[in-house]
């Protein structure tokens, strides 16, 4: 069903092939012998006047032909292919000449999809794309293929069937580029003999089923909590690494390893209120008991100006 809207949708882009074009000049042809014929009944008052002029007015009103600026028009002698006319005015012979085809050289846009089509892994899924192309040859375009938009939506819609039936979900997902310019191309090597040349072409959206999308969210967020875990295990080993360090800095020099013990009482002790618990071995091992007094009661006279003050 998508296939046949997209292709009525490119249809309704084109010209019409067959429908006769009125234009100015063939009206003033079809008017002026009728009007002569008129003017010689009013005078004579013969009616073959008339027949004449409306009869040469049908014929000269066959003749000019207009075409805009981005279209070619297909002109057959007799059903032999004689050349391309526009844009502009040109004329034909009346009955002898015809226009099968009016070629719009302008770039075209064909939507089309994919739709429950299996990837190389088994995997069905519908995919939306834009085809953007144009005539380059008229006179192919005219002779070599009987519909070309019917034949160019066809030929893109096999072709992203065949890509994905070569390719895997994961490659599908993530190498839109890569899969665009192969399409591209297989596009182009089909549509080329028929004077058709593909611009680009872009892929709106990949749908694949919500139970598969259920499943890749939780794979996507398992990695992501693996990836997390990985980093704070590096972080884990780079602190251990730095503590190392610090040991081998402190092991021969007992005043920078008693300098450090103060400065992280002093860290720990400068919040009002706070409260460090340290083990009775390290003060004994740093010789800490009077710095340790002296903290305590340097707090103690903190806390008691306080209570004083309220």
């Amino acid at each position: 069903m998508a296939e046949i809207t997209s292709l009525v949708q490119t249809q309704r882009n084109l010209p019409a092939q067959n429908t006769p074009r009125v234009n100015v000049i063939s009206a003033v042809a079809l008017l002026t012998p009728l009007l002569l014929g008129l003017l010689t009944l009013w005078f004579t008052g013969n009616p073959f006047g008339v027949i004449v002029g409306a009869i040469l007015g049908v014929l000269l009103a066959q003749s000019p032909k207009i075409a805009r600026q981005w279209e070619r028009a297909v002109v057959l002698r007799l059903g032999k292919y004689t050349g391309l006319r526009g844009p502009g005015l040109f004329w034909i012979f009346p009955f002898v000449d015809s226009i099968p085809a009016w070629i719009d050289q302008r770039v075209i846009t064909t939507s089309f999809a994919a739709e429950e089509t299996l990837t190389s892994d088994t995997v069905p899924v519908n995919v939306d794309a834009v085809l953007f192309w144009m005539v380059y040859d008229p006179e192919k375009a005219a002779l070599e293929v009987q519909n070309y938009p019917q034949a160019v939506s066809w030929a893109a819609q096999t072709a992203l069937r065949d890509i994905i039936g070569r390719t895997s979900l994961t490659d599908l997902l993530r190498g839109r580029e890569r899969i665009e310019d192969e399409l591209q191309k297989l596009i182009d090597e089909r549509s080329n003999p028929w004077g058709v040349t593909v611009q680009s072409v872009e892929m709106r959206d990949v749908i694949i089923p919500a139970a598969l999308q259920d499943a890749m969210s939780r794979e996507a967020q398992a990695a992501r909590e693996k990836q997390a875990r990985i980093i704070l295990g590096q972080a884990e080993v780079e602190i251990a690494k730095s503590f190392e360090k610090a040991a081998e800095s402190y092991l021969d020099n007992a005043t920078a390893l008693h300098l450090r013990a103060m400065n992280m009482l002093y860290e720990g002790l400068k919040e009002k209120g706070a409260l460090m618990l340290v083990p009775s071995t390290a003060v004994e091992s740093m010789g800490m008991g009077g710095l340790l007094g002296a903290a305590a009661l340097r707090q103690r006279k903190l806390t008691e100006t306080d209570e004083d003050a309220d």
